[in-house]
């Protein structure tokens, strides 16, 4: 049934390849039911129902992906969207009801776009260069996000960055695990990410930094339409929409195609069942907006359970239910979200097999190598993956213009030029 249904022989997978896939993607992204609700706590949202609203949303968003796109990608509430939202109700003095109807305005308005031909049209109209460039980008991001979490990367004043101190228990670990799961790597050892994870975890269990408090609990119950639409309205909030839409689109559709093409889903420059993928994430965030979340976007995290073999809806099927599944043991979960040496050295391996497209660029060329470049260079270090996709986007069109080549350009990429470089004056999303 299995294999009907999720096509799993066409896709060169097995059952077991899947369910790996799923438990590392899982454990990659874990972080996310603990500390989403830390961050929107802030902004007056009580903690047990961010909790429970980031659970529906990562579950509704990730079936949904599941069983009508068939890809192993999880959606889940987005980091840096979350603290968007925080400061929008910090700074502006908004209250959290007011701007979850943002949320949910915004979202309605996703799946009307999702239900368009745009975001497949967007997703056409970006050169090779730019998608090399997003993946190669959502790489570095997320292995300067395992580097920093682990204490291996720390901020330094002078350098803005430095190297971290090796005496801490939790960097130690990060690199017994990295070292570890590099040796497992270089033997070919199926699964080997995942047995990394474990391994580590079973270290950092025995040198007393992986706590458990207890394993199951009871869970909170969900709160329904804790939202004021009429307050957006009565209060012009059009531009709040308008930056989380924007982003969350970016946000999702730059993750798609890195995620694409690292499992090499992308043919000739198209990314099949583009809409229903697109849908997955539209869905996740109205929904999630109605239980008491911030918008939800596809996780990078994706690309650690396709590098580890998982190629279908199968995998994120089995990251669906332990969600579901994480209500009923938040005592193990929020110990591993406690311990990111067992995540860390995972988004540092997968980012670098997220470097393979660098060799595709034309570096020869600079219109096309430079917007690629800018794009590389602005996600890791701005933590944003739509701000490097505004630079690729504003860079690319224009260095074409000037280089007489502006009719090769697709006339969107022209369009969202124009856009970003509006919202980056006038109401840029922190």
């Amino acid at each position: 049934m299995m294999n009907k249904l999720f096509k799993l022989k066409q896709n060169n997978t097995n059952i077991r390849t899947e369910v790996v896939a799923g438990f590392t993607t899982f454990l990659t992204m874990v972080y996310i039911v603990v500390v989403n609700p830390a961050i929107l706590s802030g902004a007056g949202i009580p903690f047990e129902q961010v909790f429970m609203a980031t659970v529906i949303s990562a579950v509704v968003g990730t079936l949904f992906m599941a069983f009508f796109s068939n890809y192993p990608i999880a959606i889940a509430p987005g980091m840096g969207m979350n603290a968007y939202f925080a400061s929008v109700v910090a700074s502006q003095g908004y209250s959290y009801q007011v701007v979850l109807g943002t949320v949910f305005i915004a979202g309605i308005i996703f799946m009307l776009l999702s239900l368009t031909q745009l975001r497949e049209t967007l997703i056409e109209a970006i050169p090779p260069s730019l998608k090399f460039g997003i993946t190669s980008g959502i790489g570095l991001f997320i292995a300067f996000l395992g580097l920093k979490m682990s204490g291996i990367v720390v901020p330094n004043e002078a350098t803005m960055v430095g190297f971290g101190d090796l005496h801490q228990p939790v960097t130690l670990l990060t690199l017994a695990g990295l070292f570890i799961t590099l040796m497992l790597m270089a033997r070919n050892i199926k699964g080997a990410l995942f047995i990394g994870m474990i391994i580590t975890g079973i270290i950092g269990f025995f040198t007393g930094q992986l706590d458990f408090n207890g394993f199951t609990s009871v869970p909170p119950t969900p709160v329904f339409f804790d939202m004021d639409i009429g307050g957006v309205f009565a209060n012009s909030l059009y531009t709040i929409i308008f930056a989380f839409l924007l982003v969350t689109i970016f946000d999702t559709t730059g993750t798609m195609i890195g995620v694409a093409e690292q499992a090499g889903f992308m043919k000739d420059g198209k990314f099949p069942r583009a809409k229903s993928a697109l849908m997955a994430d539209a869905t996740a965030t109205t929904v999630g907006s109605m239980f008491g979340t911030s918008p939800s976007t596809a996780y990078i995290e994706s690309t650690s359970g396709v590098t580890v073999g998982g190629r279908t809806g199968l995998t994120s099927l089995v990251v669906a239910i332990l969600f579901a599944l994480s209500i009923f043991f938040s005592p193990v979960i929020g110990a591993i979200a406690d311990l990111p040496a067992m995540t860390a050295p995972v988004l540092i391996i997968v980012g670098s097999f997220m470097m393979e497209g660098l060799a595709r660029i034309n570096w020869k060329s600079f219109d096309e190598a430079f917007p690629a470049f800018a794009i590389i260079l602005t996600m890791p270090l701005t933590s944003s993956i739509a701000t490097g996709i505004s630079i690729g986007f504003i860079t690319y069109p224009l260095l074409k213009l000037i280089s007489g080549k502006g009719k090769d350009v697709h006339w969107i990429l022209y369009l969202f030029g124009v856009i970003f470089i509006l919202q980056m004056i006038f109401f840029p999303a922190h």
